[in-house]
């Protein structure tokens, strides 16, 4: 046996990873596969071949990766030769080159990738490489260590710092509480390595399922038929709600400063993803932020954006960021409005002058001189108020770009400097083009700026729902120490503290009931609009409301590991990401600048010498028209606005998307697949009926069975303990306990065999069940579901489970149904049983007698059939159905299982989140294609007639000015449209969460009900 290590490329998020684990699963041969998003790390007999080829049939870029010196190339031209050939070569993948080093991934062996570069000319010094496949007999071992002692993201980074500092390790993922690490270094060596960074680490017990969610459920034929956790019956599946292998390196959110359009964001992008070891980086201009993934320092980040000529400031803290940008957007207003009220208040009345009959034409000494004067204060004018447009347009000429500020720049300054070339020499000039555009320059500064103040007062409205989020944690905490109370800082309160609340005050921190008992208004979080009632043991959230009684809890989750830190980390991150509709208005904005300068020069050159006298006028106004008119800013925010609000909108709904890609997928699902346990019914089965054959009793049955379920943690064994213990009927010693997948359990217990699951379980083993075929014909077309029990080799009873409706599923399947979509119910249970519920649920396609590992063949069969799916589960038992369907929603109330793996997470357990989140979605998607039709055919439009088109048929041309009003108007409409969403409301939706206002206002209400 081998193990594997290679790099992936195209893997965009946990959900590809999860479809190319699966598929390396399947493989003959193979032991174990750990995918992320950049590496798969296989074990077993597989050849190299074999496993690229699997994984390139899905999609996906996979191979080697090396780094490795080079020597002989000596300039850009060398390194443009080794580019080519790399490029040219199908068996690389990915590639980046300098004069001294080459990074490449790619099917080849490092033999083969030096020997492609010695043909070159050039040579590569010996050195082993850094990430070269691990041969055969390499000793690596892939070591999981729990973690103390990391409170931060900059803890898990020095953490990292030094594993990849260490050449004996391959590959590793570190988050705050464990490590996974790939090497050929001992467990001891490994402990030693992060001892001394200050931390503690200790070896992790290798049955330990990292934060596993101890609430999921799973159909109750899958349990019957493994007699153990799910997770024992399918070791060869790494579920998708598990804590999942994260690519190495840390995300980062960074201010900028700066950025005018999208071709800012172009350049920003291109200026990070340059930095080694950045991973991806995402720029919002709504937002004004970047989001960056990988193993790299913040002040190389932050010198890279100031290196292409923007700012850049590590946002460490979302509180002080979210003062910081509100601060920055309250200042950008004002100074935008006050540049706004200079600009028109100059330009207004010089247009007034010439629209009620004044000359603006030099025809003597004394307009020479009155003019040269308006000349002088346009010109304070532009270096002032538009000075900002120059200083941006010059740093963008340094850097080889150009960007919104080249476009008013050179469009007021060419009006400024032909209208002074007028006053100064207009004997140059023949008498009908002796017209002064001071008046343009001046109106073209205000209506931007103008333009410029509202856009930033709109921007600042897009976030709203997120600001809403970040205050429903209380400023302070009231913490109990031997025995007296005082109110501290939120930021002292320590995890173990015990913390007092008080009717009306919000919970600050995560933590488990010690004492008392109240009602919780928890529809801030999750949408739901009735308090919880919470006792001892039960667990209360940050930013919920204690509406009765006085409770008494120790502290938990503090910071940034509560459950509203997580959700709020997870919605910034969101909405900073991008869907596939804005790479491609990124890419178009890449190349809109330069592309309008080049329709200006050639504009100006045809009325220059095919245009009416005077030609040199028409010249003027239509080259500048032309670069005023046309608005990357309108392309730069259009998806991102909708994005943004979108995000922030589903969070009010409960509805937590982790990227805008999934937003727009989900947009596009046509069919809902429904996991039955714990999605479509409570979760809580109950036993409801109980047959006894061949003499045994009840009491006899239950007690042997609940003995023989005790091992079992799924909530079908517990079910029937719980029935045993209400009974008061102790439960004894089980031996020789074994699981048989797909059939059942079996074991001792007081001497007795005992066989426990379904029909295949007694015929395999002889046991004749029919005296039991009435009753579970009766109890399965009532939706119990039937599980046998045979004791010494004979039939001895029948135990009926039953897990009842959610109560509002059925209206929310009826609202689902009336969106247009199909809906399948997907379950484990037996046909029987499966109907009868769906029945009830109103489900007309039902799939029935699956078992987890068959969940996916059965979402890849509808899709097969043209159609797109969503699979709603619980995001364990579900995860490779939940990785194979287009979306991926859990269900639950999100625990860090969910909101770390899933692409959607329902916070509130109900299936009407579920037409929530696709409403919201459709609604998102449609927003953004308004606006980049909107952006698209403004320009499409806007610069053909500002060229002149219509002058043949008008005799009139489009004045500057005006250019100036419809360039800013057009961002102003976009931004305007995305806020639009922000009064979005699903239809159907029964609830949605309510603003930390709100609810504090209804919290004295509700308590007066208890």
């Amino acid at each position: 046996m081998s193990e594997l290590t290679l790099t992936l490329g195209k893997v965009r998020c946990m959900n590809c990873a999860g479809k190319i684990q699966a598929a390396l699963s399947a493989l003959p041969g193979i032991t174990s596969v750990s995918v992320d998003t950049q590496h798969a790390v296989i074990q077993g007999d597989l050849t190299p071949e074999t496993a690229i080829k699997t994984i390139q049939d899905l999609g996906y870029d996979a191979g080697f990766h090396y780094e490795l010196p080079l020597a002989g190339l000596s300039c850009g031209k060398c390194v443009g030769k080794v580019n080519a050939a790399l490029d040219a070569h199908d068996a690389v993948s990915d590639f980046h080159v300098t004069t001294t080093h080459l990074s490449i991934t790619t099917r080849l062996s490092q033999a083969e990738v030096v020997s492609l570069i010695t043909a070159l000319g050039f040579s590569v010094p010996e050195q082993a490489p850094e990430h070269s496949p691990a041969p055969d007999n390499a000793l690596t071992t892939v070591t999981a260590l729990t973690l103390s002692g990391l409170s931060c993201g900059r803890c898990v980074a020095k953490v990292e710092a030094a594993l990849a500092a260490e050449p004996a390790i391959t590959h590793f993922t570190v988050s705050k509480t464990a490590a996974s690490i790939e090497s050929t270094l001992s467990d001891d060596a490994l402990i030693a390595l992060i001892t001394e960074l200050g931390y503690t680490a200790t070896v992790a017990d290798p049955n330990t399922v990292i934060e596993a969610n101890t609430g999921a459920t799973t159909e109750p034929a899958e349990a019957v038929a493994s007699g153990a956790t799910t997770l024992e019956a399918t070791p060869n599946v790494q579920p998708q709600a598990q804590t999942q292998p994260q690519s190495p390196g840390q995300t980062q959110q960074f201010m900028l400063s700066g950025m005018t359009c999208a071709s800012c964001v172009a350049s920003v992008e291109k200026a990070i993803r340059a930095v080694d070891g950045v991973q991806s980086a995402n720029v919002n201009l709504a937002e004004r932020t970047a989001l960056v993934s990988g193993n790299v320092k913040a002040d190389a980040i932050i010198h890279a954006v100031d290196a292409a000529g923007y700012g850049a400031e590590l946002s460490e803290d979302e509180q002080t960021r979210r003062e910081r940008q509100q601060a920055q957007n309250a200042q950008i207003y004002r100074q935008h409005m006050r540049n706004a009220y200079i600009s028109l208040g100059v330009g207004i009345p010089l247009m007034a002058w010439g629209v009620f009959g004044g000359s603006m034409m030099i025809t003597s000494t004394a307009s020479q001189i009155g003019w040269g004067l308006v000349g002088l204060l346009t010109l304070v004018l532009l270096l002032t108020v538009g000075r900002h447009f120059f200083v941006n347009a010059w740093k963008a000429f340094k850097h080889h770009r150009a960007s919104m500020d080249t476009l008013v720049a050179l469009g007021t300054g060419a009006a400024w400097l032909y209208s002074m070339l007028v006053v100064i020499a207009p004997d140059l000039l023949p008498m009908q083009a002796r017209h002064v555009y001071f008046e343009a320059s001046a109106m073209i500064l205000g209506l931007i700026t103008l333009g410029h103040a509202l856009e930033a007062r709109a921007r600042s409205r897009t976030s709203k729902a997120l600001e809403q989020l970040m205050d429903l944690q209380p400023p302070t905490a009231v913490i109990v120490e031997n025995g007296e109370e005082r109110e501290v800082p939120l930021a002292q309160v320590q995890a173990g503290m015990s913390v007092r609340l008080y009717p009306g005050s919000k919970v600050p921190v995560d933590g488990t009931i010690v004492q008392g008992q109240s009602y919780i208004d928890e529809s801030m979080l999750t949408g739901e609009p009735l308090p919880a009632n919470k006792q001892i043991g039960d667990t209360v959230h940050a930013g919920t409301i204690n509406q009765h009684g006085t409770l008494l809890f120790t502290a938990e989750k503090i910071g940034r590991d509560t459950m509203l830190a997580r959700i709020i980390d997870l919605v910034r991150q969101a909405q900073s990401s991008k869907p596939a509709l804005a790479r491609l208005a990124d890419t178009i904005s890449s190349i809109f600048v330069p592309t309008v300068m080049i329709i200006a020069v050639l504009t100006a050159m045809i009325w220059y010498y095919f245009g009416p006298d005077p030609s040199s006028s028409y010249m003027l106004v239509t080259a500048t028209t032309v670069l005023i008119i046309a608005c990357p800013c309108a392309l730069g925010l259009a998806t991102p606005m909708s994005v943004t609000v979108g995000i922030g909108r589903a969070a009010e709904y409960g509805v937590l998307i982790r990227n805008a890609e999934a937003l727009q997928v989900a947009a596009g699902v046509d069919t809902v697949v429904l996991d039955k346990t714990g999605t479509l019914t409570e979760g809580k089965p109950q036993l409801v009926h109980q047959s006894s054959y061949h003499g045994f009793t009840d009491e006899q049955v239950l007690q042997l069975t609940a003995s023989l379920e005790q091992g079992s943690e799924h909530p079908l064994g517990r079910a029937i303990i719980d029935a045993a213990k209400a009974g008061d009927l102790p439960l004894q010693t089980v031996e020789q306990f074994h699981a048989t997948p797909g059939f059942g359990i079996s074991g001792q217990v007081n001497g007795h065999a005992l066989l426990l699951g379904n029909r295949k379980l007694l015929a395999q083993h002889g046991v004749d069940d029919a005296a039991s075929a009435e009753d579970a014909n009766t109890i399965s077309h009532q939706g119990v579901t039937p599980i046998y029990v045979a004791i010494d080799g004979q039939l001895a009873g029948m135990l009926g489970v039953s897990d009842p409706l959610r109560h509002d599923s059925v209206e929310a399947i009826r609202r689902l149904q009336g969106m247009g979509l199909d809906v399948v119910m997907l379950t484990g249970d037996i046909e029987a049983t499966a109907k009868a519920i769906a029945q009830q649920a109103g489900i007309s396609q039902v799939i029935a007698g699956v078992l987890p590992d068959g969940k996916a063949a059965e979402v890849q069969r509808l899709q097969q059939q043209g159609k797109k799916v969503a699979m709603v589960g619980d995001g364990i038992n579900d995860a490779p159905a939940l990785a194979q369907a287009e979306v991926g929603i859990a269900m639950g109330s999100g625990s860090d299982v969910a909101i770390e793996s899933a692409q959607l997470t329902l916070v509130r357990h109900s299936l009407h989140g579920v037409a929530d989140a696709i409403q919201l979605s459709r609604a998102t998607l449609k927003n953004m294609k308004q606006n980049l039709f909107g952006a698209f055919v403004y320009n499409t439009l806007g610069i053909p007639v500002a060229a002149g088109i219509l002058f043949p048929f008008t005799g009139a041309l489009l004045s500057p000015v005006v250019a100036g009003a419809a360039m800013a108007l057009s961002s102003i409409t976009v931004v305007s449209n995305a806020n639009r969403l922000r009064l979005f409301t699903p239809s159907g939706a029964v609830t949605k969460r309510r603003t930390p206002e709100s609810a504090s206002t209804a919290a004295p209400a509700t308590t007066k009900e208890h």
